[in-house]
């Protein structure tokens, strides 16, 4: 986030007395530019998802929906991202646990949170990993569904740490950065392990959210339902 900084201006200092007495004067100093950073397309991606709204953002809760084929899979999260408090609710049972100190429940919890989270708000990933991943982009690349001229940037995760280290993952975008489609790659392949649309977007507090995503074959869909987040 860019920094501003205030520059304060020395003034004529004028000293009057009986006796009538030379002005003494200090030059003024020439007004500064502040210091701009210049955006990397990590930060331009994520930016364009509402990145620079994320440190307002306290709470975020949502359903994480598949269906493939005739089969349809559901959990709800609900993220206290200040605290990172974390309530995860299934059909089945519902957990509670602290991202900071998990047990081995919470451990295996917590894996399924960390992949729904990606889905739903990977741009910001961008940012967050970035000391994690190498990355390359490429401009007039096909997108895989679309067959579309766009943007490509692609981000290479180390061999160590997390819980899918080396998988790469390629995003499609045009002169919006808004991600239309991506490629996930599991231990970075050359072939796609699986591609899907990023559409249907919607605005929470700034946030920028893609609720659907779909393959070109039309039997798979993921998307999110019931997102709501709360902001200070």
């Amino acid at each position: 986030m860019r920094k501003i900084f205030t520059f304060i201006l020395a003034t004529t200092l004028i000293v009057s007395c009986k006796e009538t007495k030379k002005e003494d004067t200090v030059t003024p100093t020439e007004t500064q530019e502040p210091t701009k950073k210049e955006l990397t397309i990590l930060d331009s991606v994520a930016n364009a998802h509402g990145f620079e709204n994320w440190k307002n953002i306290t709470q975020l809760q949502f359903t994480f929906n598949v269906d493939r084929d005739s089969n349809h899979f559901d959990r709800t999260w609900n993220w206290r991202t200040k605290s990172n408090d974390v309530l995860a609710m299934t059909a089945k049972d519902t957990i509670a646990y602290n991202r900071k100190s998990m047990d081995s429940i919470a451990k295996k919890t917590n894996a399924g949170f960390i992949n729904d989270k990606f889905w739903l708000i990977a741009p910001f990933n961008l940012v967050w990993d970035k000391d994690n991943f190498t990355f390359t982009t490429a401009k007039n690349t096909e997108a895989p569904i679309s067959k579309k001229p766009m943007q490509k940037l692609t981000i290479v995760y180390g061999n160590e740490g997390g819980y899918t280290p080396g998988d790469a993952y390629d995003f499609y975008f045009d002169d919006d950065y808004l991600i239309k489609e991506w490629v996930y790659r599991k231990e970075n392949a050359a072939e796609p392990s699986m591609s899907t649309t990023w559409e249907n977007y919607t605005e929470q507090n700034g946030l920028k959210i893609a609720l659907d995503h779909k393959n070109a074959e039309g039997n798979f869909k993921l998307y999110f339902t019931d997102v709501k987040s709360i902001s200070k």
